[in-house]
């Protein structure tokens, strides 16, 4: 133990060994190096932007065009200052997009290409994390993470900004860790808090960053001392608070917004522990057979009466005994990689019951994060098998691992390209899962943007005969239903998710708009105040002014779209329809400040153009 205490950097091999020469050769060649960044980066561009010019998915609505501080004037200051505003508390995320938003609006391509060059920029801080861990090859690493195919998800699907964009802090957080460890400098620590408090500010799956720190404090010197965890202590203080934050952030938001109480599958501890142990063995595999991938996988049963459910538990106690036997060697590496992967996945593995459970227990974007470890691990076992080589099997290794990386290259760009449309992307997903609920619903919300409602329409049914009692599947079926003017059961539909989930804003403003254009203005009314009781969002305000302009009621439904514009500032729609109420109230000089304003915040609004020539005389 004495002996391993005095290493710095046990994952380095001998001084002679043949990468310790490549690295001096890249001190004489700056080139060599300048070559493997831009191989990893070239890599990772052909392998991921076949998802361009990308589609809306996963949860990107929710994110951006559904977020309800998307159009309040107040965004910035509620996603900062008032927790329970959004589903999370992330608010550098929520400020990045509200940017992205201001930028692009509904182009994907802005939103995507963001996502891609965080990726690359994350991969690269990976080869300098694997270099101060002593991996003189970390380069390869960096490749591994820039073409896995299990990062597909998290670059393609715009809501997974999170993950990208929480990893870079999160990777200069243990750098700087790294070397305050060395230095014992007050700068780096300072910098590794920082860029910590930072990470969590972007995703609260930074939280196990205090437990890693100590996990590689034991692995560099054997063991866990007070100093140590007298540093970690403000991680975790950190940690609990952000984290807690974004846990009474979500409960807050799913009060307000009446969100449904969660349906999970499972029954007792031993389901939710057998359940943890076959979604950590998925994990594992995945990394390393990472083909086949899917946005929703199968959704297994959990038996705990079946023995083999619980086969994974003996097998990471084997490994581990194993491992710890060897702690003065390679068991150590191994522990350092594996619990790091562990560690960053328990959140996930099923201990808390989260929405996506609901339909899979496992999802690729998960992995983005924890595969970290495992691919460490990988760079390591390749160095120490290349040293181990005769130098004339040499070549052929290094042949055999190029056609392995360009097999992943291969995969990931193939499934990427697979990303840039919903509508193929489901059919994907349908071949492989044919039994989702989700995904017939995914592709029916596909399809009814493309205008096939009669395709919608069959897949939003075959989704109820797979679960009958999905409001949100009720929901989309009443909505392809309206657009398809089948109103009498678009109704039905509405009021079918509204028995199910009582509290649903959307469901009640839906009906409203159903009932109004059955000719029921009353009953209309009566859900449109109804949605606004349950959530005050502009579209309920604007449609209850539809209502009342429709009913005579000029001066009331003013009322109502002057609120919809304040809740809704930058919607040009909402513009519109105040200023012709307002033209209807004779107050012409108000009409065309709306109408300008509807201008203003989107130039190709020819009807707000053509009332300002009637009104103006000439156009504006």
């Amino acid at each position: 133990m004495a002996k391993d205490s005095k290493r710095k950097k046990p994952f380095a091999p001998s001084a002679t060994s043949e990468p310790a020469l490549s690295r001096s050769r890249e001190n004489v060649f700056p080139w060599l190096f300048l070559l493997k960044v831009l191989c990893v980066v070239a890599a990772g561009l052909w392998a991921l932007t076949p998802a361009l010019p990308g589609d809306w998915g996963g949860d990107d609505e929710l994110y951006l065009t559904n977020n309800p501080l998307r159009h309040d004037p107040a965004q910035l200051w509620k996603t900062w200052f008032a927790p329970g505003s959004f589903i999370e508390y992330y608010p550098i995320t929520e400020t990045v997009q509200m940017v992205q938003w201001s930028l692009w609006h509904h182009d994907s391509s802005g939103y995507l290409w963001t996502n891609i060059i965080l990726h690359l920029v994350n991969a690269l801080l990976i080869w300098h994390l694997l270099h101060l861990l002593g991996l003189r090859q970390g380069w390869l690493g960096a490749l591994v993470f820039a073409v896995h195919p299990m990062t597909v998800e998290s670059v393609a699907w715009i809501s997974e900004l999170k993950n990208t964009l929480s990893l870079t802090p999160f990777l200069l957080a243990m750098g700087c860790w790294i070397r305050f460890d060395e230095t014992k400098r007050g700068r780096d620590y300072a910098l590794a808090l920082g860029w910590f408090v930072l990470a969590m500010l972007c995703k609260i799956s930074m939280a196990p960053f205090a437990v890693v720190i100590l996990l590689y404090a034991w692995w560099k010197r054997g063991r866990i001392d007070r100093a140590d965890i007298g540093a970690s202590l403000p991680f975790f203080v950190v940690a609990l608070v952000l984290g807690g934050l974004t846990c009474l952030a979500g409960a807050w938001f799913a009060q307000r917004y009446a969100h449904p109480a969660l349906h999970i599958p499972l029954d007792g501890f031993l389901s939710r522990l057998a359940l943890v142990g076959l979604t950590g063995a998925f994990y594992f595999a995945k990394f390393f057979w990472p083909w086949t991938p899917a946005p929703l996988y199968p959704q297994w049963n959990i038996d705990p009466s079946a023995p083999w459910q619980f086969l994974p538990w003996l097998a990471l106690g084997g490994a581990l005994y194993w491992c710890w036997n060897r702690r003065q060697g390679w068991g150590r590496h191994v522990l350092l990689g594996g619990g790091y992967f562990f560690l960053m996945l328990a959140p996930l593995l099923g201990f808390l019951e989260v929405p996506y459970m609901t339909f899979t227990w496992v999802m690729d974007h998960f992995l983005y994060l924890p595969m970290i470890g495992l691919i460490g691990l990988v760079v390591a076992g390749m160095e120490q098998a290349y040293n181990a080589l005769s130098p004339s099997l040499r070549p052929w290794s290094a042949g055999g691992l190029a056609l392995l990386l360009l097999a992943l290259a291969l995969e990931t760009r193939s499934y990427a390209g697979i990303y840039s449309n919903q509508e193929l992307l489901f059919a994907y997903d349908l071949r492989i899962n044919p039994d989702s609920f989700t995904a017939h619903d995914e592709m029916g919300n596909a399809l009814m943007k493309k205008g096939d409602l009669d395709g919608a329409v069959q897949q939003f049914h075959q989704a109820l005969v797979l679960n009958p009692g999905s409001d949100q599947v009720h929901f989309d079926l009443g909505t392809a239903l309206m657009q398809a003017n089948r109103l009498e059961e678009a109704r039905d539909e509405f009021q079918e998710a509204i028995r199910l989930v009582p509290d649903y804003a959307d469901a009640c403003d839906n009906l409203g708009a159903t009932l109004q254009q059955l000719g029921h203005l009353d009953e209309a009314m009566a859900q449109f105040r109804r949605a606004i009781q349950i959530s005050d969002f502009g579209q309920a305000h604007n449609d209850l002014g539809n209502a009342l302009l429709q009913a005579g009621r000029t001066d009331e439904a003013i009322a109502e779209y002057q609120k919809a514009a304040q809740l809704n500032s930058d919607v040009a729609q909402v513009r519109d329809n105040l200023a012709l109420a307002l033209c209807q109230a004779k107050r012409v000089p108000e009409a065309i400040e709306q109408f300008q304003a509807a201008l203003a915040i989107d130039p190709r609004d020819e009807s707000a153009r053509n009332a300002l020539e009637k009104l103006q005389g000439a156009p504006p």
